[in-house]
Parts: C-alpha cells; sequence; structure tokens
C-alpha cells in the first residue's frame, strides 16, 4: 500500500534546485522518510534524474553510524560526486549528527548539489540554527495523514473510515494494520517508547512522572483553555507536588519541539491584538492522543474540533482561536460583559475566516450559542461553520456557510464555497 503524499510532493518539487536547504520536519513516523527515499525520488527518476546522482543516506541507521561524524559524513558526500551534473542529496534525521549546520552550509557552496534534509526536532530550527542557514533553510512541515489521504487507501464506506480515524488517527503505519488489536498496541506502544522516551532523553528531563501526568492532563483537555500556572495550581493542590509553572512551560515546549503537540494563541477579533493567557492545545495525532489516555474520553465534538484545527495546519493557515467581548445586562439590568469565543481564526495572505465546529446544531438553542459569537464580529471576512456529517455546504439567512465534516475533509478548496 501506497499512500500517495501529495501535498508535500508538490512543496518538493516547488521548491527544487531553488538554492536552498529544502528542511522536512515533523512528528516521528508520519511519512518523512517515506517521502523522501520513495516519493520524492521516485518522481525525481521519473523526471530524468540518474540514481547514481541522488545520494540517500539515513542517519538513524546503523549501517551509517559513522556517517554521524559531520567530517565523515561531508567527504563522504564530496566522494560521490563524480562529475559537474546535479546531484541530490537526500539526508534523513539530521539532528543524528552535530554540527550539521557547518556540514549543510559547507554543501550549499558546491553548485551541483541540491540538499533536502528531514528532522523530528524542531529544534534544529531554532532562530539560531537558521541564523547559521544564512536564510537558506526552507521548511517543509508535514503531518500525519489527513483524513482524505486516509480514505484514499481505506477499504470501505465514509461512515466506518471516519470513526476509525477519530479514534486510530493518521499514521501511515496504522493505516496499514487491519485489526483494532494491532493499531491499539502499536499507537500505545510507540507513544511511551518512541515519543515520551525521546521527549525525556533528548531533554535530559528527571521528574518523568510529572511529564507524564502533564500529557495525561494536556490529552485530556484538547481544545480547552489552559496555562501552565493553571496546570501547577493543580498539581499542587490535588497531587500535593511543587510543579512549577516554569517547568511545566519548559515541558510544553519540549512536546511542541517534538511536533507531539501544537497551540492556538487566544486573538481578541475587536481588538486585533493577542491575548497572552490561557492558550488552547491540540494533539498532532488523534491516535496518539487516545493512545495515551487508553482509548478513554472519546468525547466526539472535542475529537472533531482537534481533527478540524490539524486539517487547517495541513492546508497552511495559521490558526488562532478568536476572542469577542460583548456588552449586555443581566437580570437586575446591570451592564455587563461577555467573553465569546470563536473555535478559529484562519489567516493565510490577506484571506481570513471565521469558523465554528459544532458536532451537531439540530436544536435552537445550539443555533443560538453556535452562530452568536459569529453574529458579533464586526467585519465582512467568511463565517463558516462545519458541523459533523455529510452535509453539502449552504447559506443561512446570514450568509454563514454551514457544511458537513466529510465535505470539508475531502475537499481541499471547501473553505471557498
Amino acid at each position: 500500500m501506497e499512500i500517495k503524499r501529495n501535498t508535500y510532493l508538490q512543496q518538493l518539487i516547488l521548491k527544487k534546485d531553488n538554492g536552498m536547504i529544502k528542511i522536512v520536519t515533523g512528528v516521528r513516523r508520519c511519512g518523512k522518510s517515506f517521502l523522501l527515499f520513495r516519493i520524492f525520488k521516485k518522481y525525481l527518476m521519473e523526471n530524468g534524474i540518474n540514481e547514481d546522482h541522488i545520494i540517500e543516506i539515513a542517519l538513524d541507521g546503523i549501517e551509517n553510524e559513522e556517517l554521524r561524524n559531520p567530517r565523515i559524513c561531508y567527504q563522504y558526500i564530496k566522494d560521490f560526486i563524480k562529475d559537474d551534473k546535479r546531484y541530490y542529496l537526500l539526508l534523513d534525521e539530521v539532528q543524528f549528527m552535530p554540527r550539521f549546520e557547518e556540514v549543510l552550509n559547507s554543501l550549499l557552496r558546491m553548485s551541483q548539489i541540491d540538499v533536502y534534509v528531514t528532522g523530528s526536532n524542531s529544534r534544529f530550527l531554532s532562530s539560531d540554527i537558521v541564523t547559521e542557514f544564512r536564510g537558506r533553510g526552507d521548511e517543509v512541515r508535514m503531518y500525519p495523514l489527513s483524513f482524505a489521504e486516509y480514505f484514499s487507501v481505506y477499504e470501505g464506506e465514509y461512515d466506518n473510515a471516519w470513526n476509525d480515524y477519530m479514534i486510530y488517527g493518521g499514521l501511515p503505519q496504522v493505516a496499514g494494520f487491519q485489526t483494532e488489536r494491532q493499531k491499539t498496541e502499536y499507537l500505545k506502544n510507540i507513544f511511551t517508547n518512541v515519543y515520551l522516551k525521546d521527549v525525556i532523553e533528548r531533554n535530559h528531563i528527571q521528574n518523568t512522572d510529572e511529564l507524564s501526568t502533564l500529557v495525561d492532563i494536556l490529552a485530556s483537555a484538547i481544545g480547552a483553555p489552559t496555562n501552565p500556572t493553571k496546570i501547577s495550581n493543580t498539581f499542587l493542590s490535588e497531587r500535593r507536588t511543587g510543579y512549577t509553572n516554569k517547568t511545566i512551560s519548559r515541558h510544553i515546549d519540549y512536546l511542541e519541539e517534538a511536533f507531539l503537540i501544537s497551540k492556538s494563541n487566544r486573538y481578541d477579533i475587536k481588538g486585533r491584538k493577542y491575548i497572552g493567557a490561557n492558550l488552547k492545545y491540540y494533539f498532532t495525532d488523534m491516535g496518539l492522543r487516545n493512545a495515551r489516555l487508553n482509548f478513554r474520553q472519546q468525547e466526539a465534538p472535542h475529537i472533531i474540533e482537534n481533527i478540524v484545527y490539524n486539517e487547517l495546519l495541513i492546508r497552511g493557515y495559521n490558526v488562532d482561536t478568536g476572542i469577542i467581548d460583548v456588552y449586555g445586562k443581566d437580570k437586575a439590568g446591570k451592564r455587563v460583559r461577555k467573553h465569546l469565543e470563536v473555535d478559529f481564526v484562519v489567516n493565510q495572505g490577506n484571506q481570513r475566516y471565521y469558523i465554528q465546529v459544532a458536532y451537531n446544531i439540530t436544536s435552537k438553542e445550539k443555533q443560538i450559542q453556535e452562530f452568536y459569537s459569529l453574529r458579533s464580529i464586526p467585519d465582512s471576512f467568511k463565517k463558516i461553520i462545519i458541523v459533523n456529517g455529510t452535509a453539502k455546504p449552504w447559506r443561512n439567512d446570514d450568509g454563514f456557510v454551514i457544511m458537513g465534516m466529510k465535505y470539508f475533509l475531502l475537499n481541499s478548496d471547501s473553505l471557498e464555497f
């Protein structure tokens, strides 16, 4: 089974031979190596590049342990080049090599080599490293399978595929398993023995029990506003543990660096400014999140919100959580301020969309709840409500676009309706 990852292949094609280092990042096991060594290599060969002009190095393999030495690796690549024709270097898991930025910068001075690298830790893209690249690093961010990619190889109907995707997520390996037991055991095992272990060892974390509990808290509260101080207070009151907000903040950063979670900043729509407190956190893959909770807490409204958030990131949008202050009167007639929330404020260039995600809007009360915040936005950008189900898009009397989850996920231009 070969899953086409055309979104990322097209990005690599557009960046090909641009004189920059193409850096493919993303959570472990999302398909970065497959993208470079199978999909992109196949594209190169189908477009006239001879295999002997493609240099493949997987630094996480024991067979290439010697090449983790930067001097040896650099010399190996130089010796591989036999003529003046274009060569393509595919370098996997570059963070295994110390001083890799020096090697890559040195390669940039060789005009006939086009460089592509992968890494599982965003730390090697930190500001000081980017400075070392002198502005010549070009990132391609890769995610687990979108639902459209997952469905393209699923042997069954939409409803079954959707239910499986909500539970087991989109890691490519999981998509190839046939039984629920295979999927659950794989996800639970790699979360503990690959992802969490990797974070602990890479960052030399000593208080592993606290980190483990922090992961559980974040997994239990996807899409809920929180902050390190609030979490610290929970540890102090319920667990009698002094897990400081500074340490919690640092550990959350580590989880983000490993691409396990992403944060959504809160944006004041009327004030046009960011609000620092109470961020929202989402898991990069729902299967990993569910496995962490032993496949309990299957709250569909929160899960579909997380899936929509990930899909928007996959499509290249910047995604924030919107906040709107409105004023009304309480029962005593006193003027009061209310904070309304818009699930997602979505931006790309000069495009903007306001999106609400709802499990359903069948009741009048639910419609009032979902529409109220959108009606309070004082601009004319498109307002969209995504509901669970297969409904085709339509516009209500307010001009809001309402579409089913199926249409949103399976049509890459769905926001343009």
